[in-house]
């Protein structure tokens, strides 16, 4: 099993603090997280980052998600990353989160990405999009608003 859902918030907070100071992210929020996960959130110029952490799996992920009228566009990062250009190839980061260190290690990595992709998905929705898309994005339509 993974590190604990407070453990997790902590090093979340402490992973993101400088690049969300820098990029004029808001967070951490909390997420829809469950017994199974645990969610942090910050968001700021359109887009969304959740930092999933699994919390039977023991695997820790960073979505990146934007949303528009019609529809919620999601994102794991690397994929993102490989895809604008950024990063070379996958790999580069861990997703492992078994241990604190693992944790601590996972974060960094993809919190880095992070600041490699926000000046692309920042910005114009639909340049964004294209992109998100482009590196395998899930979307659905967002419900109607009666």
């Amino acid at each position: 099993m993974a590190p604990g859902a407070e453990a997790f918030h902590g090093e979340a907070r402490a992973a993101f603090a400088e690049v969300a100071r820098r990029l004029g992210l808001d967070g951490p929020g909390g997420g829809e997280g469950d017994r199974h996960l645990a969610v942090a959130t910050y968001t700021g110029s359109g887009v969304t980052y959740k930092a999933v952490l699994g919390l039977w799996q023991g695997d820790v992920e960073i979505h990146v998600c934007r949303t528009t009228p019609l529809t919620e566009c999601k994102v794991g990062i690397e994929g993102l990353a490989v895809t604008a250009g950024v990063v070379d190839r996958r790999g580069g980061v861990s997703f492992g989160a078994r241990s604190l260190r693992q944790l601590r290690r996972s974060l960094a990595g993809q919190v880095r990405y992070v600041e490699l992709v926000h000046p692309l998905v920042s910005g114009d929705p639909d340049r964004a999009l294209s992109l998100m898309r482009a590196a395998g994005a899930r979307e659905w339509r967002r419900p109607a608003v009666s």
